[in-house]
């Protein structure tokens, strides 16, 4: 074994004096025991690696500070070894080496090059053997899609089989069909939920019904069970209900899942119909359950709905993921905004203060027409009259402009890095 034994040999013991003139010299002197120390129990030893030609010098203890890597392990870098120029040779990708070499001497800060291809970087600090924590934290940064682990799977052979059904789209084809159902449903309810707002249907919920009593005929205010639109609507609520209930029931963790957000949104969707039976049955008055304010206001939860489609939808899953990531770049504009909105807002009430017809009665009125300014909406509502108000406005609508084109590139990068990632999923093939 002439690799190990050399590299046994060359970085074997040896003594290192620090003379007054020279530092890092190997060689014997006449200085004083308390001059000398041993290299290898010190580990300032430089040693020489080449990159496919390029050569970098380092000592060893900067890459014993990561003993579980492959430059770390002495074992592992030995077998890199090349006895006859004492250095260690790696045929690898040069501009790489300059980032993992920082990596040791900074304490554990990774950056890419800009020339360096994301994927070519990713197949180098693999290869180095750096850690897995390391590892996961660039491929977050850079975008790159989670890998596909294993399924969780429920204990029980019909259990399984339902949540792969329920939950991996791409396990069979009955749970293709699930997923079409499901967006079909989504998508169906959604234009209910539209639908019904129009005038020709208003008040089509719910309907008077007669009752014969011994003496008079009541009426009552009963759903309009038979109406088109509620049937739609029930069959939509009956599909959610059974894919949640269904769900739940056969999950492999119930904490896991009381912890993903889009349970939740699918809770949302099918609340307020629930509460409207509910209290229908409760009241025995339809317009009561439906006009109760409570439910007036949980029935905005039935927009949800549409979340409910990111869950199938790769073009959602990367503008949630763009969000997530430029929330830097989205607070800095909604900060900047905000700083503006109130400097026009009282530049624009004094520019107008005292002019005939004047819209801006006070600063908090003027909110209003600042943010469309700024965003150069411009409803034309509300507007300035005076030459300095039309100055002001002027000012505003540039300023906007600028607040506005700050971070939009930072924002469309993301979003083209993500879009690249997913869209072309070669690279999964890289590691």
């Amino acid at each position: 074994m002439d690799h190990d034994s050399g590299c046994v040999k060359d970085m074997g013991e040896e003594i290192c004096f620090l003379g007054e003139n020279e530092k890092g010299v190997s060689g014997l002197s006449e200085e004083t025991d308390s001059d000398i120390h041993l290299c290898t129990d010190d580990e300032c030893r430089r040693i020489t690696i080449n990159v496919s030609g390029l050569k970098f010098e380092t000592q060893i203890r900067t890459l014993n500070r990561y003993p579980n890597t492959l430059l770390g392990d002495r074992t592992k870098r030995c077998s890199y070894w090349d006895t006859k120029r004492n250095e260690f040779f790696f045929d690898r990708h040069r501009l790489t080496f300059q980032s993992i070499l920082y990596f040791y001497q900074s304490g554990g800060r990774l950056k890419r090059p800009p020339e360096v291809p994301s994927d070519v970087f990713l197949q180098e600090i693999k290869f180095y053997e750096l850690d897995e924590e390391t590892v996961e934290a660039y491929k977050e940064k850079e975008g790159f899609p989670p890998e596909e682990k294993e399924p969780l799977l429920p204990s029980g052979n019909l259990p399984a089989k339902l949540w792969l059904l329920m939950e991996y789209p791409n396990s069979s084809v009955g749970a293709k069909v699930i997923v079409v159902l499901s967006v079909l449903f989504v998508t169906v309810s959604i234009v209910t939920f539209c639908v019904e707002t129009l005038p020709a249907f208003e008040n089509c919920v719910c309907m008077n019904s007669s009752v014969e009593t011994k003496n008079e005929t009541a009426y009552i205010n009963v759903p309009n069970f038979k109406h088109p639109l509620f049937v739609i609507e029930a069959f939509c609520m009956t599909w959610f209900i059974l894919e949640l209930l269904l769900r739940f029931i056969v999950c492999p963790s119930k904490v896991q899942f009381l912890k993903c957000t889009l349970n939740w949104i699918d809770l949302a969707a099918i609340l307020p119909f629930i509460l409207f039976i509910i209290l229908f049955l409760i009241t025995d008055d339809c317009g009561a359950a439906q006009n109760t304010g409570a439910i007036s206001v949980i029935r905005i939860l039935r927009v949800t709905r549409i979340f409910k489609l990111g869950k199938h939808s790769v073009g959602l899953q990367l503008l949630g993921k763009t969000l997530s990531t430029s929330w830097k770049e989205l607070f800095m504009l909604t900060v900047f905004l905000g700083i503006c909105i109130v400097i026009f807002s009282g530049a624009i009430y004094y520019a107008e203060l005292g002019g005939e017809d004047s819209h801006f009665d006070s600063i908090p009125s003027a909110f209003w027409w600042a943010v469309v300014t700024l965003t150069t909406v411009g409803y034309g509502d509300m507007y300035p009259l005076t030459p300095a108000g039309k100055l002001v406005g002027t000012l505003a609508v540039l300023c906007g402009i600028l607040a506005l084109s700050f971070p939009v590139p930072v924002i469309v990068t993301n979003f083209g890095k993500y879009y690249k990632k997913y869209s072309k999923r070669t690279f999964r093939d890289d590691y």
